[in-house]
């Protein structure tokens, strides 16, 4: 069954799917990387989203699923996706629904995780991503790993969206256009809240048990 990661940037959503990556083999199909890595291409498309990221607004909805259907529908990925940071909105949610539908899958769980905007800015603002190995850490919580990284200091990266501006102009926009989500997908039985201010290893554990239901 696919997996649905919800909540702010910096709520850590993407380090929460690299748990469930290598232990239960599913595929993470993240919005920003698929943005970014059109970035990288140069494509015209890639063109028209960097005018857009580093402002800290939402990507359209006709960008983002035009990327996403390329991944949903490749048999490899069929029902072990994990979702994270999208749908964005009823619109992407409903889309999502009838994209899966047409190619006989479904969203087994969502998991919501809530994080108030102050402990956001600090994970968002010291976080650096490896370019070798994709692992994140953060300067403020992870300084041993950070100085024992196995693929040496010069890998990590902080991006260029990572600044207090950006942080309070994307939480805000998330408040006001993702929370509905919440109203959307709650009333379902295979909906789940984890308090994501908790430490990594115990949302971990949450995760592991909804999972394991």
């Amino acid at each position: 069954m696919n997996l649905i990661l919800l909540g702010p940037p910096g709520a850590g959503k993407g380090t929460q799917a690299q748990f469930i990556v290598k232990k239960y083999n599913y595929f993470q199909l993240s919005s920003g990387d698929l943005l970014r890595d059109e970035i990288k291409k140069n494509t015209t498309l890639g063109k028209r989203i960097v005018k857009i990221m580093p402002q800290g607004e939402l990507i359209t909805d006709e960008i983002v699923n035009l990327l996403l259907k390329k991944v949903i529908t490749k048999p490899e990925n069929k029902n072990r996706i994990i979702f994270d940071g999208y749908p964005r909105n009823i619109f992407q949610a409903e889309n999502l629904d009838q994209v899966l539908k047409e190619d006989n899958q479904v969203i087994g769980t969502v998991i919501f995780l809530n994080v108030s905007r102050e402990i956001i800015k600090k994970r968002i603002i010291g976080r650096i991503t490896c370019e070798k190995c994709n692992v994140i850490l953060n300067e403020f919580f992870n300084q041993d790993e950070i100085d024992l990284h196995q693929c040496g200091k010069k890998y990590l990266k902080k991006r260029d969206d990572d600044n207090q501006q950006t942080i309070i102009t994307r939480y805000n926009t998330y408040m006001e256009k993702t929370k509905p989500l919440l109203d959307f997908y709650s009333s379902k039985e295979s909906f789940y809240e984890i308090d994501a201010s908790l430490k990594i290893e115990v949302i971990t554990g949450k995760i592991d048990k909804i999972l394991n239901v």
